[in-house]
């Protein structure tokens, strides 16, 4: 029996180059024709806006492509693992590696080793692009594909509470007394009934007076249905510049520093936390679930293809493969609702789905 952890170098390099091929066909598929479908939805939008066109189009898609990758890469992984052992299979390369004293742990090492690697370069691709493309698409998606500020530190769509009055604010830019807020709506109210509307398309902190300064502000009265300008405006004296930029945290659009910096400032004024920490520990799990792909699908490379079960063995992995994806999503869910710990909520799925994978190939192979 071969004792190594690794078949021969030559069937190592062999399997690994048959992995990564078809997972990133699988993925380049997947992309194309799910860029297309979502350019579809939302090609009028974009175009919806004076002086957009194809550039725009572009633009948005490298924006989106990004995310989609991100998004599917595991699934690509779990279906290229399925399509190359089922042929494998097929084939009677297996029997054959079999045959030759190799476990089922030694022929799939390879394609582990290679799922580690691609885990490797999904959280660097998810820390160097899609993170800045999220954060960029977001804030053009909140002022309706317009043009956005060119400014460091963009966060969309924060609302804030003044009193009784609530504040909605599509771009916010820069930090501490710099920031800088694009289309503003202060939405007024007294015993809680909407009484006047004030939207200005930019403002600023005033650190003088510690108040807001609207220009070019407009009010709309809701009982009478009318509107006036009412140019430059204060507000918001008790508002400070920070419950701006920490009124909302996207997880997905901040790379790993970034989201614990998040984290840390919000821990420090005292707002919870729990759900942005497992986000935290989700940009770890969430890459290195592509290390249990090989696991979860290695049920359709063994057993008889004569048998007539191969089918169904490929089935059977692709559904240990979704129900992850699945277990993965409700438990973010619970941890977003305080049900689990933040640590638990990230890694729980996958040490769990590890185990079941390894269970099921110990009681059918080894």
């Amino acid at each position: 029996m071969n004792l190594s952890f690794f078949p021969s170098r030559q069937m190592s390099w062999y399997m690994a180059r048959l992995f990564l091929t078809r997972t990133f066909a699988v993925l380049m598929l997947l992309v194309v024709v799910l860029q297309t479908l979502d350019l579809l939805g939302n090609s009028g939008d974009i175009l919806a806006y004076p002086g957009n066109g194809d550039a725009q189009l572009w633009h948005y898609v490298g924006l989106r492509t990004p995310q989609i990758i991100a998004t599917f890469l595991p699934f690509s992984v779990l279906l290229g693992t399925l399509v190359m052992l089922a042929t494998l299979n097929q084939n009677s390369e297996i029997i054959a590696m079999k045959a030759a004293g190799l476990s089922a742990h030694q022929i799939l090492a390879p394609l582990i080793a290679a799922a580690l690697g691609v885990s490797i370069i999904s959280f660097a691709f998810n820390e160097r692009i899609v993170a800045r493309s999220t954060a960029a698409l977001s804030a053009w998606e909140a002022v309706d594909y317009g043009p956005i500020p060119q400014d460091s530190g963009i966060k969309s769509n924060p609302w804030v509470r003044d009193g009784n009055n609530l504040v909605n604010v599509a771009i916010v830019a820069g930090r501490g007394q710099n920031v800088q807020l694009r289309k503003i709506e202060i939405y007024n109210r007294v015993n809680n009934a909407l009484t006047t509307i004030i939207q200005a398309p930019r403002g600023h902190y005033d650190a003088a007076s510690k108040s807001w300064v609207l220009e070019r502000a407009q009010q709309f009265d809701v009982a009478r249905g009318t509107g006036r300008d009412i140019g430059t405006v204060r507000f918001g004296h008790d508002i400070r510049p920070d419950q701006f930029t920490l009124a909302r945290v996207d997880p997905d659009a901040l790379t790993f520093s970034e989201l614990q910096a998040a984290i840390s400032d919000l821990r420090d004024a005292g707002r919870p936390t729990g759900e942005l920490e497992g986000s935290l520990w989700h940009k770890i799990s969430g890459p290195l679930s592509a290390l249990l792909m090989p696991i979860l699908g290695s049920v359709a490379a063994f057993g008889l293809a004569r048998s007539g079960q191969l089918f169904v063995r490929a089935v059977m992995g692709m559904a240990l493969g979704f129900a992850y994806f699945v277990a993965d999503n409700f438990s973010l869910a619970m941890g977003s609702l305080g049900a689990y710990p933040p640590v638990l909520a990230a890694w729980a799925p996958f040490f769990l789905f590890l185990l079941v994978g390894e269970t099921v190939l110990f009681r059918t192979e080894e």
